[in-house]
């Protein structure tokens, strides 16, 4: 099977095929996703909440993502790997920007990154991205590194005013050169007005069933995050976990495990 690039993807728009998305920070993560034919592993900076503990993202670091991405990539043989960028490894300059996007690339073995906010912000940064040849998925609606400016976790285009910003926003980043797009957190209405009018796929997280892809964070897909409107729970991991870690506990008290089956003549 071949690898899927950005450029497949992007295509996956004309054919009305959809994109599978899910986050991984791990190595054995990893390679069951892409063994079960996810299309695409973010890498997200959402690790800093689900894995670290963080209450929100804007803690997360580059050397914390490359750590990340380095054991992601080592799994997927694929999968397009996704690198997020962090807050402020991109924000400052476009020469920063493009040099971070850069070791994602030569140190981590990621195939794209993604990053948040609008071209009218950052489309210097992507482009310096893009011309040195790697490929940029953009991020609207809900952006976490944004929290304190936005409010908090909340729907974002309910107002006329916000939903005119962000189909401004969506074709921005199109024209900007971006092979796909995140819809975050936004009415599913709105996300089928910015699909059908942009030339590349809408990936949506709390966006509806009208983009051209979906993308959740493994956590809440198994059960093992904080719940959330948008996130359908496919396996009850944490208790599959919890019960197994009791169980464990108990054996080693009683005396149960280990058995003459699990140790050495």
């Amino acid at each position: 099977m071949p690898r899927i690039t950005a450029v497949s993807l992007r295509d996956r728009k004309s054919n009305g095929d959809k994109i599978a998305v899910l986050t991984a920070y791990d190595f054995p993560t990893a390679k069951l996703m892409d063994a079960a034919g996810v299309d695409a592993i973010l890498v997200g900076d959402s690790c800093g909440m689900v894995v670290m503990g963080m209450p929100d993202t804007t803690g997360v670091t580059m050397d914390m993502m490359l750590h990340h991405v380095k054991i992601v990539s080592r799994a997927v043989k694929h999968a397009l790997v996704i690198a997020d960028m962090p807050f402020l490894s991109y924000q400052v300059s476009p020469e920063e920007a493009l040099r971070n996007a850069g070791r994602f690339v030569s140190e981590a073995g990621a195939q794209a990154v993604k990053l948040e906010g609008p071209a009218e912000k950052f489309g210097p940064a992507i482009k310096a991205i893009l011309d040195a040849g790697i490929p940029v998925m953009g991020h609207i609606g809900l952006t976490p590194q944004s929290v304190h400016q936005i409010g908090g976790y909340k729907v974002q285009g309910r107002d006329p005013d916000s939903k005119a910003r962000l189909r401004e926003e969506a074709l921005g980043l199109a024209r900007a050169g971006c092979f796909a797009l995140v819809l975050e957190c936004i009415p599913a209405a709105l996300a089928a007005e910015i699909t059908e009018s942009i030339s590349i796929p809408t990936i949506g997280i709390g966006a509806g069933p009208h983009c051209d892809g979906q993308v959740l964070v493994m956590h809440d897909m198994l059960g093992l995050g904080k719940y959330t409107k948008f996130a359908k729970v496919y396996g009850d991991a944490g208790a599959l976990m919890s019960k197994a870690f009791a169980d464990y506990v108990s054996e080693v008290k009683s005396g149960a495990f280990p058995t003459p089956e699990h140790s050495f003549e």
